[in-house]
């Protein structure tokens, strides 16, 4: 990846691009026009009986994460279409699994999460706006329920008793706006509902998010969100979305929304995108149905997990994995100087300027991350993001640590070259992957307490010492058991600029102490969530949010997004 303004900008690259009709696109991997549920001419629903069990099982799964990133990220979705461009490139038949972008980083400071530069998924502005609607409908569905919440406290016919000090579930809109986070519902008198605290999260947020992308079909669906904990009654028992009969109208609101998106990178090939949990507070990847959908159309599959392997990775693996019975078959790890030079101690403001001491620091970073891969028995390839910055004094000491540590390693240059610059990493990913001949091993055995699963979380992938349960998560762990969820995977929620709780923590931490100081209960999902740190999930903009650079003209072409 390049920053140089003699460089296209993204959109600019996006819509200079003839993008083929999508039919032409679903014809490459034997698709039929029948089949499609079309959105105009470049974007279709596929439907779920295209999803072949044994192809599934034979196929070569590619997961793309990262090293600590940086705040603005090192590339791992231009990485993961990248790559698929060069594996298309070398002759294997490849299809790029991503998740959908949310308009909070959209028009706050991220942007969109459709790639960068030559290696992007199209129509770029579809994709980042409003797509095919799937996160409207998923926010329809949390704030149905959330209705019929308030609605059962409020009316006395079948009324369940809950007590809505206990309620945590909350609305959703996928935009960044802090003022929701917290509120008073239920103003205006008796007419308005009862009044009590609440809030807003943001869509990629809703557990009905995280529910969608572990979700095999319909009744799987209508299930999990049937297994929603809501809260409890004034007697202390536990109740569920299903005894407010809510799941048949949620799920309904789903019915399209739970069909993956075809569309196409910028070199025709095929690329599926569906769902978007943060990492950071969910699973962060891309729908079990939609990996499955790839796997079943071409021989590999090229995916991503939000934010650093401690994170997107770990859950995954303990989570996605284990929920669908997928293995990947090698595990990419972007690295970017700029990242290695932050967590070696150089300043963040300017990571363009040489710094070989700090590169080395921060070389600690990568290799935990190494050591975590390893340690799942898959096995790791390093992909140097490139930047116009890096010396090749720089790149030649990353080179050189990796082939010491006996990993395969190469350098992307798919943002300036899309294809052409991925085919040696491509070599590379293949190469791990015909190596690979066991199924991955997850960190924890779901059969353990919620407090060992968390512990053996801290100790192996984080590298903490000690973990530190406050009285709050105390609470919770009780309570837990007394509903009988002890049996679920965790899905820790913890920052993502740091293998420990402190985002001021950088390179590779030792001798912490992980502090929980609440554990949510994430019962639909199937995972139990706990809380470290300060974790948001309604975020707000920057001073000077993307969407005031953005504008749109009488011919609808639109600019500003990237």
């Amino acid at each position: 990846m390049t920053t140089n303004t003699q460089y296209k900008s993204d959109l600019d690259i996006a819509q200079s691009t003839q993008l083929q009709h999508i039919k032409e696109i679903a014809q490459s991997v034997n698709v039929n026009e029948s089949d499609l549920e079309m959105y105009g001419n470049y974007k279709a629903k596929l439907p779920l009986n295209l999803i072949d069990e044994e192809k599934v099982k034979k196929g070569n799964l590619v997961l793309v994460t990262a090293m600590t990133p940086t705040p603005a990220g090192e590339g791992k979705t231009t990485t993961s279409i990248g790559l698929t461009e060069g594996l298309n490139k070398i002759g294997k038949k490849t299809t790029v699994v991503i998740r959908e972008p949310s308009l909070g980083p959209v028009f706050g400071m991220k942007g969109g999460a459709a790639g960068g530069g030559y290696s992007q998924v199209v129509p770029m502005e579809d994709i980042n706006l409003h797509f095919t609607g799937d996160f409207a409908a998923i926010e329809k569905a949390n704030n149905l329920l959330a209705a019929l919440i308030d609605n059962n406290i409020q009316t006395k016919k079948n009324n369940l008793n809950i007590d809505p000090r206990t309620v945590e579930w909350k609305r959703v809109m996928d935009m960044n706006d802090r003022g929701l986070r917290n509120i008073v519902s239920g103003m205006g008198g008796k007419a308005g509902g009862m009044m009590r605290e609440t809030g807003f999260n943001i869509t990629a947020a809703s557990e009905i998010m995280a529910i969608l992308c572990l979700a095999k079909d319909i009744d799987d669906l209508k299930e999990k969100i049937g297994n929603i904990y809501i809260g409890d009654t004034y007697d202390g028992e536990a109740i569920f979305a299903r005894d407010l009969n809510a799941q048949g109208a949620m799920a309904a609101l789903l019915k399209d929304a739970i069909k993956p998106n075809l569309v196409q990178t910028l070199e025709g090939n095929p690329a599926i995108i569906h769902g978007g949990p943060f990492a950071n507070i969910a699973q962060g990847t891309n729908s079990v149905i939609a990996t499955k959908m790839g796997l079943s159309l071409t021989d590999y599959v090229v995916t991503e997990a939000g934010f650093g392997a401690d994170l997107g990775a770990e859950k995954f693996l303990n989570i996605k994995c284990g929920y669908s019975g997928l293995s990947p078959k090698a595990v990419v790890l972007v690295a970017t100087i700029r990242a290695l030079k932050y967590h070696g101690g150089h300043a963040l403001e300017d990571l363009k300027s040489p710094d070989t001491v700090s590169l080395v620091r921060g070389l600690a970073n990568l290799e935990k991350h190494i050591e975590n891969v390893k340690a799942y028995g898959v096995p790791p390839v390093v992909s140097i993001n490139r930047f116009v910055s890096d010396t090749q004094d720089e790149i030649d000491i990353v080179v050189n640590r990796c082939e010491e540590l006996g990993v395969r390693v190469a350098l992307c240059d798919g943002w300036e070259k899309g294809g052409e610059g991925t085919t040696k990493l491509a070599e590379e990913v293949v190469a791990a992957v015909e190596s690979c001949d066991a199924k991955y091993k997850p960190v924890y055995d779901w059969n353990w307490s919620v407090k060992e699963k968390i512990e053996a979380i801290a100790r192996k992938v984080y590298g903490a010492k000690d973990v530190e349960f406050l009285p709050k998560a105390k609470q919770n762990l009780k309570k837990i058991e007394r509903i009988g969820l002890n049996d679920k995977p965790v899905c820790i929620a913890k920052t993502q600029n740091s293998f420990s709780d402190d985002p001021k923590w950088l390179g590779r931490p030792e001798n912490f102490t992980l502090t929980v100081r609440e554990i949510e209960i994430a019962a639909g999902a199937g995972f139990i969530i706990p809380i470290t740190g300060n974790m948001l999930r309604m975020p707000g903009l920057p001073a000077t949010p993307a969407a005031e650079g953005m504008d749109i003209d009488n011919n609808g072409k639109i600019t500003g997004l990237s």
